[in-house]
């Protein structure tokens, strides 16, 4: 059995790496997100698609704001341990530089890095020799890659959550955690409209979700601090 957390499981790819999750009967899958209406929505489809597949437990859990003690405590007394934690969850300001505020700057370092520094804290006591951590960045933070205006605070954001994957991955090296980042290009979903409206994605959202499934379950064999690029298209 594995057990396997993911943020922001309530749309997007994160919903949709849900769904082909627990597709496999021996996945245990905890789903956070904000909203309980969304995730209540994914509990219903996947059992539809799913029913002899794998468990999911969705929770409604605000990685910046909540108080991390009782999903600790549900972990240890369900589960034990954790093997693989996807840090999918995240926001995303389209805002001209000069125009965006410097909360609007620290909401977004809360959300695209600071709430994933929270949830890794509190799920590595649980993480043994063979576990992997996967961090959802964007090719918005990837070095050489192009850059777009209004972006600048998502942006930078993503690429500060390049940087601590391979920091962590070194940190943990020896206690045989993998940890790697998959920098995403474009794919239809909400967060891709609102940063670029108009734009018709090659890469379907169930396309994208399926991939990061597979490379959460899979990828540790073969990367370990790696930055990845997962695009197509620019962008």
């Amino acid at each position: 059995m594995a057990t396997i957390i993911i943020t922001g499981a309530s749309s997007g790819i994160g919903f949709e790496a849900v769904l082909d999750l627990t597709a496999k009967k021996e996945n245990n899958v905890i789903a956070l997100a904000r909203s309980g209406e969304k995730l209540a929505k994914l509990q219903e489809i996947a059992l539809a698609l799913n029913y002899d597949g794998g468990k999911l437990y969705p929770i409604e859990f605000d990685i910046v704001k909540d108080d991390y003690s009782g999903l600790k405590q549900f972990i240890a007394a369900e589960f034990g341990t954790v093997d693989i934690l996807i840090n999918n969850a995240g926001a995303l300001v389209n805002k001209p530089f000069i125009e965006t505020s410097a909360e609007e700057f620290t909401a977004q370092f809360q959300t695209n890095v600071l709430g994933h520094i929270q949830m890794i804290q509190a799920v590595l006591p649980f993480m043994k020799e063979g576990a992997h951590i996967v961090n959802i960045g964007s090719m918005g933070g990837f070095a050489g890659s192009v850059k777009f205006a209004g972006l600048s605070a998502y942006s930078s954001s993503k690429s500060a959550l390049h940087t601590l994957t391979e920091c962590l991955a070194e940190e943990l090296k020896e206690q045989g955690i993998k940890v790697n980042c998959l920098a995403l290009g474009s794919a239809q979903t909400e967060m891709f409209e609102a940063a670029f409206p108009g734009v018709e994605s090659p890469v379907l959202a169930f396309e994208m979700g399926r991939y990061i499934a597979d490379f959460a379950q899979t990828g540790q064999k073969y990367f370990n601090g790696k930055i990845i690029p997962v695009a197509v298209s620019t962008p």
